[in-house]
């Protein structure tokens, strides 16, 4: 338990202590969500949207047998 503690308590401290390191996250943090976003947006198209439930399952049953 003691070692758990110590090792929370290093990374805990070095983040404190961080100037550049904090800015840099948050350009790591930001790339990320904008990358995943994008991909989410134009690699991944909703095709059930605005079908009905007897079309949703045809589709899937048709994506699914194929």
């Amino acid at each position: 338990m003691q070692t758990i503690r110590r090792v929370i308590r290093f990374y805990v401290e070095g983040f404190r202590s961080m100037t550049v390191g904090r800015t840099l996250w948050a350009l790591i943090l930001v790339k990320l969500f904008i990358l995943f976003a994008v991909v989410k947006l134009f690699f991944f198209p909703d095709f059930l949207a605005g079908k009905s439930d007897e079309e949703r399952s045809r589709h899937v049953m048709r994506e699914l047998t194929d």
